[in-house]
Order: C-alpha cells, then sequence, then structure tokens
C-alpha cells in the first residue's frame, strides 16, 4: 500500500472547504495557526474571520492597540498567544516592510512561532518541504506504525519528527502536510475513530492490534493548581469600578475588578472580615453574593465569587479605574468575569 497517495487521496475526496486553505498568503496562514493553536475548526473559525476582517494586513494589525487585539482575542484563552500575535506583527511591520516572510528560517526568529508553525506556514504559502507535526499528526503516526513512545517526551519528538520527514513528499508538501493533519482531525480522532472507512488500516499496526484506544501515548505531567477568587463588584448603575492587571500572572493587562484572592474557598461574611478588605473602606456593606462558579484553565482551576458591595471606596488603588458600565463591551475582560458582568447588568 502506498501510504501517501492514499492519505492525498483521501483529503481531495474528504477536504473540509476552510478559507485558509484557497490562499498561499502566509500572513492569513499565520493567523490561522495561531488562532487554532489548541482551538478547535469551529470554535475558532468565527476568531478567525473576525480578526481577517478588522486586520486585513500585517500593517494593519500592527498598528492595533494592545486592548483591542485581547477584546477579539476575548473568549479564546492562552491570551498570551493574543499578545504575541500583535508583537509579530510590529516585527514583521518593521524588519520586513510588512511582508510576512514564508522560510522556514526566517519564521522560526518571530514571537510565538515555534517549530510546528513555522512548517506549516513555509509549506502552506511558499511549498517548502517541512514535515508539520502537529496532534493531529502525532496520533495518525503513533497508531499507523504502532509506536507507543510518549508524544511529549523529548525522544519521543524526536522521533515523531523524524518519522514525519521521512514520509513527507518532498514534491508536494503543502498537500502531504494538510492531508496529515486533516485526516487525524477527521477520521483518526482520538477518540471514537472511524477505522471502518479508514483506507490505511490495511496497515495499520493499531487497527491490527486493537491498540487504537491506547495509542499515542502521552506523559501525564500537568499539574493542576487551584485558585479562589473573590471579585467585589462596585457600581451605582452607570459606572463601575474595575482593575487593570498586571503581567506575569493569567489574564495579563487585561482588566477585571478589584480582587481578593484567598488560599482556599471561604464564605462571602468571611472574606468581608478579612483585613485585605480594609481598602475598601472601614464599613463595608454587602448587596448580594454569588455562587461560586468554576472556570477551568489548562494548568488550573478557578473557584470564582462574586461580592457586590454597596458603595464606591472613598480612596483608588493605582491600578483601579470607575468606568461607564457601557464602555465594558470595549474592554479586554477574561471571558467568565465579562460573562457575569453582562448578566448583570443585563446587556
Amino acid at each position: 500500500m502506498d501510504f501517501n497517495a492514499e492519505l492525498v487521496n483521501w483529503y481531495n475526496n474528504n477536504k473540509r472547504d476552510l478559507p485558509w486553505r484557497n490562499t498561499t498568503d502566509a500572513y492569513i496562514i499565520w493567523l490561522s495557526e495561531i488562532i487554532l493553536q489548541q482551538t478547535r475548526v469551529k470554535q475558532g473559525m468565527p476568531y478567525f474571520y473576525r480578526f481577517a476582517e478588522r486586520y486585513p494586513t500585517v500593517t494593519a494589525f500592527a498598528a492595533a492597540h494592545e486592548d483591542e487585539v485581547l477584546r477579539l482575542w476575548q473568549g479564546l484563552g492562552y491570551y498570551s498567544r493574543g499578545r504575541n500575535m500583535l508583537k509579530t506583527a510590529q516585527l514583521v511591520q518593521e524588519k520586513y516592510n510588512g511582508v510576512f516572510p514564508v522560510k522556514y528560517d526566517e519564521l522560526i526568529k518571530l514571537k510565538g512561532i515555534g517549530e510546528y508553525t513555522a512548517a506549516a506556514i513555509s509549506s502552506f504559502s511558499a511549498n517548502e518541504a517541512r514535515a508539520v507535526v502537529d496532534g493531529n499528526v502525532y496520533r495518525v503516526l503513533a497508531r499507523y506504525f504502532g509506536v507507543d513512545e510518549p508524544i511529549n517526551s523529548p525522544k519521543g519528538k524526536k522521533m515523531f519528527q523524524q518519522m514525519a520527514d521521512g514520509l513527507l513528499n518532498k514534491e508536494q508538501p503543502a498537500a502531504h502536510n494538510q492531508a496529515m493533519m486533516e485526516f487525524g482531525a477527521m477520521l483518526c480522532k482520538p477518540k471514537n475513530p472511524a477505522c471502518g472507512i479508514c483506507p490505511l488500516r490495511v496497515g495499520c499496526v493499531a487497527f491490527k492490534t486493537n491498540a487504537t484506544g491506547y495509542l499515542p501515548v502521552k506523559l501525564k505531567t500537568v499539574k493542576i493548581r487551584k485558585r479562589f477568587f473573590n471579585y467585589m463588584l462596585i457600581s451605582d448603575g452607570k459606572k463601575i469600578l474595575i482593575k487593570k492587571r498586571g503581567e506575569g500572572d493569567i489574564w495579563a493587562n487585561m482588566y477585571d475588578l478589584p480582587l481578593i484572592e484567598t488560599p482556599e474557598l471561604m464564605e462571602a461574611v468571611e472574606v468581608l472580615a478579612l483585613p485585605q478588605m480594609n481598602v475598601f473602606g472601614r464599613n463595608v456593606a454587602l448587596k448580594y453574593n454569588s455562587a461560586v462558579i468554576k472556570h477551568v484553565l489548562t494548568h488550573q482551576h478557578l473557584f470564582i465569587r462574586f461580592l457586590v458591595l454597596k458603595d464606591f471606596p472613598e480612596k483608588l488603588q493605582e491600578s483601579w479605574v470607575i468606568t461607564g458600565v457601557e464602555e465594558l463591551e470595549n474592554l479586554a475582560l477574561p471571558k467568565a468575569i465579562f460573562i457575569f458582568i453582562k448578566y448583570f447588568f443585563n446587556f
């Protein structure tokens, strides 16, 4: 069986019509690749259109303000991706005069672009012979060849890259890479792969040995951190007290509400009795407190409670700002915060 021929033939007959596949514009391909990192196509598609419409060129993107980029990014998670995109656009505008590079050796030097993304952009935009290895490709290779080396181990990463390099159709690298990724996304899926209609099953070790549910192997190295957030919502209905977040933590440089983080889940009355509450005034009056909301991030689980206070504090902290409620839709807020505020004010 000719692996490459069967793969590309399947792809030509079954591929999805995705907008970034109808162009060799490296900028548009870069947009799609960064947006779709750790994001399903269905979820990422609206964001791709949003960014492509708002910033049709690198020059337009480079002129954007970080707050604007983060607001458009709201809900996608991994906000550092959005910040890195802006830095990359600005560098491309400055160093390459607004023309997005297409060569792997130039792409790999840009902020937020690793080996996979550089290979994808160079392959799809310039047909450079670089094998793309993403989660879908790892899965196809591990199952087809029956490899149980963990895909996230140093040895595994090197091994799978070598396998992908060896299989790459150097005459049609773009089509080959697209086919590998699409095959893993649509047919050789993580759960319930469609082995019954798979054109590669005759040569697939996992299919022959009933190991599709076991492969690929991945080391479990992620430790989930639990955090307990108590947000203070203070508003007179027209204005609201918000806070600009700093660097070095989740949601860097975005806006949320004044926050007291506690080492464990506490009742509202216990939070109000904490010394940290003194910044809100001597006689803090509680109007309402929400149920605890669990917000799941990749490495953190946030347990969030909103405490609605009656009065604005007399003195504002350096990072606090009082702004109009109607302005909130123009600010970059984490989705969990924005959803509660939107529900609270019914806008």
